[in-house]
């Protein structure tokens, strides 16, 4: 299979077992990226948290200094001068009870959902669609707002929503193989410091445990946590 033979090129020179500094995860994951499109680079962090307790649950939303190199399509849920607002920041697609009626046909035309705090009780009726996606809108991460057009454009502008999955990751993609090594190490650093902030009161022992980076299409190359610090 030409893909297995690709893999096993990309993987020569990389140690399975070796934690790199974060500059040379980097440097190694971005040689490797050599899909005939501009791969996603993204980053796994284990963290020492069991999200099955309230007390340990770690989700927040971080702006990436240099983007994420995606471009995302908005929804917004708004009324009237709000709903304006929204279109008037960049929002690709803005609705009340219309929007919701599409949604819950199955028409999600966005990837990223804000809502103002007045339109939750309808919105909720989404849950079950928007939920498993990870769209559910959210004060926690600034989703339930009144200051749509900060949201909106922190969305375009490369703002990275962050969740601590069932065996206590969190994954994120934060730059593509196209940009500079340096604007990909300050994107990591970025999204580990919000990581880190949001460590929870009921995490013990060590917080961030193992850290690993990849391209899409590429190998993973484990990370030395401490370097993911300045």
């Amino acid at each position: 299979m030409a893909i297995g033979k690709r893999l096993k090129t990309a993987r020569e020179g990389v140690d399975r077992e070796k934690l790199y500094p974060l500059e040379e995860a980097i440097k190694m994951v971005k040689s490797r990226a050599k899909a005939k499109f501009d791969e996603t680079i993204e980053i796994a962090i284990n963290l020492g948290v069991d999200p099955r307790h309230a007390d340990q649950m770690v989700r927040g939303v971080v702006t990436l200094p240099n983007g994420t190199g995606r471009t995302l399509r908005v929804g917004v849920f708004a009324r009237g001068a709000k709903a304006e607002e929204a279109k008037a920041a960049g929002a690709d697609v803005v609705g009340a009870e219309d929007l919701v009626e599409k949604v819950q046909g199955g028409a999600i035309d966005f990837d990223r959902c804000i809502a103002t705090p007045d339109m939750m009780p309808l919105v909720g009726r989404l849950g079950k669609v928007l939920g498993p996606r990870g769209m559910m809108p959210n004060p926690k991460v600034g989703t339930v707002t009144m200051d749509v057009k900060s949201a909106v454009q922190g969305a375009k502008g490369g703002s990275v929503e962050f969740r601590v999955e069932k065996a206590g990751i969190v994954q994120a993609g934060v730059g593509k193989a196209s940009f500079s090594e340096e604007k990909l190490v300050q994107n990591v650093k970025a999204l580990a410091d919000a990581v880190s902030k949001a460590k929870p009161a009921g995490a013990k022992g060590t917080y961030i445990q193992r850290v690993a980076v990849s391209s899409t299409m590429g190998p993973g190359v484990k990370v030395e946590p401490g370097s993911l610090h300045d």
